[in-house]
């Protein structure tokens, strides 16, 4: 892999040289970071190990994916007092999942179609608009972004032609790119990278249309690549003889969502994707590392640890959340933990280890599952009811549906309360049936076709649950009774929670201790985004995306099914940020 510009992948750039040239194709006025008199101030291997509280410099704000936010201004006293204080419009429909990335002031958020604005935090200012155009040949599934990943003086991107592209932090001109798989074959990416080790690391996409999961690492200053690990073992690696035949070739194990990092152990944790085709019986055997957490080491990539929550996979559960380092008190001792709140519905604790092994601590159930009848105390392996597991001519009905108790939106923890905020689907269900599937590359390999239900005399579906993990319990739930939760959630130190991920268009500040609603504020769409938190002169703003789409999208046409409902949601993007009124400060 190479770091050279290719003709299969132009780009458009406005800035400072682009801009006059592009500015009437894309009608995007453009001003660069250092003409709007902003300094940028590069991002250190120190300071993404120890962020300053006003920044908000990665996916989920540190390391550890907290979602976590320690400034503490904006308080449950004072919440009331919220209001927008600057918009902008990102031009663009569907889903707009990306955090709003904040570094001393200049603030970068991507959006469908690949594209990357940089934003005066402090006013809305647009500095600069990188839009991707994409090969004509080339499909555009899951139309969103999740966000960008900062390094020095750039700006990290990764695009729906499985490129990764360096930006320019001040005037959005490309530095280098580099692809790392072919999107003809199926792949692409819409992670956020995380920069960690002085490596960006990646994940691609694509398990739905048959391709071999992979992180790789490249170098932040030149695009070459570092290390590549794959998350399908072949042949001679540990875990290939769980694969039947050449199936391993195309098992998916995709990486949809940015992994966490413990500088101490020098190890970087990822979730990884159901396996493909999406029926078991089509593929015999555990199919390691397809719906798991990996660890790898972040200098080599080597695999040195992992657990799957799911074997066999067959219910399009992905597991690709990646999970919270919390350090949990449990009977005398402080473990330091892996949690996921799993879309097989179950919340998993986990042990990591500064080697790397993982071992199982607990699992239970947070939304109704009917397919585990048991998990092993020790190794935490599920047993599975047969009549719930679908097979090639054979459905079956499962709980939660094939969206799961929680999809992609991450959950959060506050070490003020010690909960973990869940964002989840309640009374929803799937029917499933495996059909025959040939590959093609790059065409579909799911193998089943599949419906989602709400069921029968369900009085809600979204809700948001906190659990007090030293003590394993579940403290209180906020359901939505008319609207399913794809909410991201961001906790701080003021004692709050936000989220949205609702089809009333709200964003909604909570208790964080008690679940209480404190705050709304109805966007132009749907809230899908990652929240975030930062601060400019003594100022705490919170920053969001709205902008509806992709599987909360989906999910409404069950919704409205079983609420007799024609509701709608409306599309198009907007950067949403926050702060108290000047005389509630």
């Amino acid at each position: 892999m190479g770091n050279a510009m290719t003709k299969g992948s132009p780009t458009i750039r406005i800035g400072v040289a682009a801009g006059v040239a592009l500015a009437a194709a894309l009608s995007v006025p453009a001003a660069t970071a250092q003409e709007s008199g902003i300094s940028y101030t590069p991002v250190t291997d120190e300071r993404l190990r120890a962020p300053d509280p006003g920044d908000w410099l990665m996916y989920r704000g540190t390391y550890d994916s907290w979602g976590y936010s320690p400034l503490d201004q904006i308080t449950t006293e004072n919440v009331a007092e919220l209001v927008p204080v600057w918009t902008l419009s990102t031009g663009v429909t569907s889903g707009h999942e990306s955090p709003p990335v904040v570094n001393d002031g200049v603030m970068f958020v991507t959006t469908p179609e690949d594209r990357v604005i940089a934003i005066d935090a402090r006013t809305g200012e647009q500095l600069w608009l990188y839009a991707r155009q994409f090969p004509e040949d080339m499909a555009h599934p899951h139309r969103t972004n999740r966000g960008v990943g900062l390094y020095g003086d750039k700006v990290f991107h990764t695009t729906h032609d499985a490129f990764v592209v360096a930006l320019d932090a001040v005037s959005g001109e490309v530095v280098w790119e580099t692809a790392v798989a072919d999107y003809r074959t199926g792949y692409y990416m819409t992670i956020a990278p995380l920069v960690a080790s002085g490596k960006v690391m990646v994940g691609a996409s694509g398990g739905e249309r048959g391709i071999r999961g992979f992180v790789v690492a490249l170098d932040p200053e030149t695009g070459e690549e570092v290390w590549r690990s794959h998350t399908i073992p072949g042949p001679g690696e540990p875990g290939n003889d769980t694969w039947p035949g050449d199936t391993w070739q195309r098992g998916g194990a995709s990486i949809w969502i940015t992994g966490s990092y413990d500088p101490a152990s020098n190890l970087t944790y990822w979730g990884t994707g159901n396996p493909g085709p999406w029926i078991g019986d089509q593929r015999p055997g555990d199919n390691l590392y397809t719906n798991s957490v990996v660890a790898f080491d972040a200098d080599t990539g080597e695999i040195k640890g992992y657990h799957q929550y799911h074997h066999n996979g067959s219910w399009d559960w992905d597991e690709v959340s990646a999970p919270l380092l919390i350090d949990v008190p449990r009977d005398g001792r402080l473990i330091p933990t892996l949690v996921h709140p799993a879309r097989n519905g179950y919340l998993w604790t986990l042990e990591r280890t500064a080697a790397g092994p993982i071992r199982f601590v607990e699992a239970q159930p947070y939304v109704d599952q009917n397919v585990f009848t048991a998990i092993d105390p020790v190794t935490g392996r599920p047993e599975y009811d047969d009549e719930r597991k679908p097979g090639t001519g054979r459905p079956a009905t499962f709980c939660p549906s094939l969206w799961g108790g929680k999809d992609w939106p991450p959950a959060a923890y506050s070490p003020q309360t010690g909960y973990l905020y869940i964002p989840a689907n309640e009374n929803l269900c799937s029917t499933m049936v495996g059909v025959e599937v040939d590959y093609v590359p790059g065409g579909g390999y799911t193998g089943a076709s599949a419906q989602v239900f709400v069921v029968n005399d369900a009085d809600h579906v979204g809700e948001i649950q906190a659990w007090d993990l030293a003590r394993g319990e579940e403290v209180w739930t906020h359901e939505f009774p008319t609207s399913q939760n794809w909410g991201p959630i961001l906790a701080t130190a003021g004692g709050l929670i936000f989220t949205g991920g609702t089809n009333d268009r709200y964003f909604r500040a909570f208790d964080a201790r008690t679940g209480e609603i404190l705050w709304e504020q109805r966007t132009n769409s749907g809230v899908i985004g990652v929240p975030s938190s930062y601060e400019i002169d003594g100022v705490q703003y919170i920053a969001v995306q709205s902008g509806w789409g992709v599987d909360a999208q989906g999910m409404q046409r069950a919704v409205n099914a079983h609420f007799d409902s024609e509701k709608v949601v409306p599309q198009g993007g907007v950067v949403w940020v926050f702060a108290l009124r000047d005389d509630g400060r």
